[in-house]
């Protein structure tokens, strides 16, 4: 469990907080294996035994003060008594992992029989588009092979089709049957006919190592629906217009319930991989694409704010039934063409999935990030519980979560996995804030409950292998961080303590909320005036700039933060942010889809992925086998000043080699697979949560537009890219200008 906050240490109290421009927040990784600083939990059993505080209900930990008999709840104080077997535990402290860590994870006993913890099967099913075209179907099916490679042994798989029927294979038996159900056309309508009655479900799921080969062939089968059954089975739509035939909302629906009669029985989690090419326009849940083509323009409508909120309900209230169903979606949409993942996204987010878009099958990196993605742990049915000691407390949280009904600050997540990251604002509870005695510092808690698939060869008794007999086990665990915060006495000593990519984590949640709420020219009005605050907030504490009374400036403003080394990256990333496509304009050729696709990955990254995905490192190299510098700015005037021959930039989802036009020509092109350039390329792609794209260009002979495009300082910032005007500096003169006008 990862944690990082935004200052290292908190402000002492609200007037500091609110004056420092600073927002006040952390970012967790719960399913991280390690921390922050690369140390693992301590692990323990009897997580039930763990004593709790009677009026917060935070778990005891390291920072409690522990007498014979009792107990002091670090985060409000209270004294608890101890039972007897506690007292009897803590008498040996090295045997409790709670008295040896502030990070642990404990087992917790499972509720239930020992029968219905062997029921732990994974489920896999793929649902694919057949309204799509021979090369959507080849790169699924390369895909799908990936995916049978990946799972583990025990698991089962389902292979299920849609277009304007839905198809459920059997490949159990000697060759691969198909059955079929057609979908009724209307905006209201189910599938006649139940899909257990259809196929009954033992049939339909088939284990991965017996039948691999029967998996294949059945994929081997798949055809697109011809252009003729799709206009004889869909008919015809409104106002006379052929409608398609992609009925995905109502397989999905159908496909939930199907495996919801199972949940808890057969398998504990199923995960549904939904390939898709193109819009919803058949049946329940279709979507009208028209709205895309529409000239807001001329209306005076914003597009940007028009195109990012869902336009039905229908996929936010059918990921609600995937999640009772205990079902996670996944999905993979091939498509350049408007398919409104402002509606869709909602299936995956909000049931654990992730969503990933494609814009075409020919350099797809689908199939990698499939394996990818099966071949990580991950955890399902997590429960995720921040406390902090009696001044502050939580304010937004931000992540693939969906908040519980009852509880505060207790969010839900039906799977994570250990890049998966989520985000919380604080505020004080009261205007004193923090105490200024050392013994009373600001503590919070993060507890993660979860589930794990333990596969028989993991499973520590001989016993317990032998009861299994290849049935994978449940496990359920308690992860427990408690963290203790210094207090910063004043707002040097804050500014200090800064991480801005925690600070940029927490500002792209903030401006991503603001730009679906009021359109993409508020978020990045409210990104520039942060900027522009925290500049003159910062200026005004280090006394750089102040007024006489007639209203003249005593020194020059200091936009670059030259005083505080922790301050002057945010320039360059607020800059950075401004010019990524999630915040650039519809009327820029931003895709509304990619605009959507980009809200979801960068809201799930932790901190560092981030800041390479907003602001790419660009590293030098002398030769394949030397770095030459570690950090340039992406300008071209760095490339220029710099000696070096190869440049390596990452942006986190594209990799680039660039070999100047000036390189030797005796340096090899491409790099070889045994120098450290490749060896730090194959580490990151390792380490990625997707798989990156990676291009090698060699200057003066490939088109370099792919690696010049990420050279942002040059290009101005509302993104016309004219050569006359010096991008980053003059946005840093602008934020002067507007600084000069905020001090007035």
């Amino acid at each position: 469990m990862a944690v990082r906050a935004t200052m290292s240490r908190f402000p002492m109290e609200e007037d500091v907080q609110e004056s420092s421009g600073i927002p006040w927040g952390i970012t967790v990784t719960p399913f991280a294996s390690k921390d922050e600083n690369g140390l693992s939990p301590v692990y323990g059993l009897n997580g039930d035994l763990l004593p709790r505080c009677e009026n917060c209900y935070a778990y005891f930990n390291t920072y409690c003060e522990l007498d014979q008999w009792a107990w002091n709840c670090s985060l409000c104080g209270t004294l608890n008594g101890l039972e007897s077997q506690a007292i009897a535990r803590y008498s040996h402290p090295q045997s409790c992992a709670e008295m040896m860590s502030s990070f642990i994870d404990l087992e917790l006993p499972m509720e239930g029989s020992d029968e219905e913890m062997m029921q732990a099967c994974p489920v896999y099913v793929a649902a694919v588009d057949l309204s799509s075209s021979e090369e959507f179907l080849e790169l699924t099916k390369s895909a799908l092979q990936a995916a049978l490679e990946a799972l583990a042994p025990g698991s089962l798989f389902g292979l299920a089709t849609f277009s304007h029927k839905m198809g459920l294979y059997d490949v159990q038996g000697p060759i691969p049957v198909v059955k079929n159900v057609f979908i009724p056309p209307d905006m209201e309508g189910t599938l006649p006919t139940e899909l257990e009655d259809v196929m009954p479900l033992s049939q339909f799921l088939a284990p991965v190592e017996t039948c691999k080969d029967r998996i294949t062939a059945a994929l081997d089968t798949l055809r697109p629906t011809t252009s003729w059954e799709r206009t004889t089975g869909a008919g015809q739509g409104l106002d006379g217009v052929l409608m398609g035939g992609r009925g995905f909302g109502v397989a999905m629906e159908a496909l939930f319930k199907y495996l919801g009669s199972e949940y808890g029985n057969t398998f504990a989690l199923a995960r549904v991989f939904a390939f898709i090419s193109g819009p919803p326009d058949y049946g329940a849940g279709q979507l009208d694409t028209r709205r895309y083509g529409e000239q807001y323009a001329s209306k005076g409508e914003d597009a940007d704010r028009a195109l990012l909120p869902e336009q039905t309900p229908f996929y936010k209230d059918l990921a609600a039934v995937a999640v009772q169903a205990g079902v996670c979606v996944d999905i993979f949409a091939v498509t350049n063409e408007y398919t409104d993942l402002a509606s869709l996204k909602f299936l995956s987010i909000e049931s654990g999935g992730t969503l990933f878009l494609y814009s075409n099958t020919d350099d797809s990196t689908l199939p990698q990030d499939m394996y990818r993605m099966l071949s990580r742990p991950y955890a399902f049915g997590c429960i995720l519980r921040l406390r902090t000691s009696s001044e502050f407390k939580p304010g937004h949280s931000y992540g693939h979560f969906f908040p519980d009904p009852q509880y505060e600050n207790v969010q839900h997540i039906i799977c994570c996995d250990s890049f998966a990251t989520y985000a919380y604002d604080f505020d004080f509870t009261s205007a004193t804030g923090f105490s200024r005695y050392a013994s009373e510092q600001p503590v919070l808690q993060i507890a993660f409950q979860y589930t794990v698939i333990v596969p028989p060869e993991e499973l520590s008794s001989p016993r317990l292998v032998s009861a299994t007999r290849g049935k994978h086990l449940l496990k359920r665990r308690l992860r427990i961080r408690t963290l203790q915060f210094g207090t910063a006495r004043n707002m040097n000593e804050l500014y200090d303590n800064v991480d801005s990519e925690v600070v940029l984590s927490i500002l792209v949640h903030k401006v991503i909320l603001a730009s679906l709420e009021q359109g993409v020219r508020e978020g990045r009005m409210l990104l520039h005036d942060w900027l522009v605050i925290l500049t003159a907030q910062y200026n005004d504490a280090y006394n750089i700039v102040q007024f006489k009374n007639g209203g003249s400036l005593t020194a020059q403003v200091d936009a670059a933060f030259s005083q505080c080394p922790q301050l002057q990256p945010l320039p360059r990333l607020v800059f950075a942010l401004l010019r990524n496509p999630l915040l650039r304009f519809h009327e820029e050729g931003v895709h509304p889809d990619y605009r959507i696709y980009l809200q979801c990955l960068f809201s799930a990254l932790e901190p560092s992925s981030l800041h390479r995905a907003i602001y790419p490192v660009l590293t030098s190299y002398s030769t394949p086998d030397k770095q030459a510098y570690p950090r340039h700015s992406l300008s071209r005037a760095a490339l220029i000043t710099s000696d070096s021959p190869i440049f390596f930039l990452d942006a986190f989802t594209t990799l680039i080699v660039f070999y100047s036009s000036t390189a030797d020509p005796a340096l090899p092109f491409p790099p070889p697979q045994d120098c450290l350039l490749r060896s730090t390329i194959n580490k990151l792609k390792q380490e990625r949560s997707i798989t990156p794209k990676l291009i090698f260009i060699q200057g003066g002979q490939d088109d370099a537009s792919a690696f010049e495009n990420y050279l942002i300082e040059e290009q101005h910032v509302d993104g016309s890219g004219f050569a006359s005007v010096m991008g980053f500096v003059s946005f840093l003169e602008d934020v002067i200008q507007s600084v000069l006008e905020y001090m007035k």
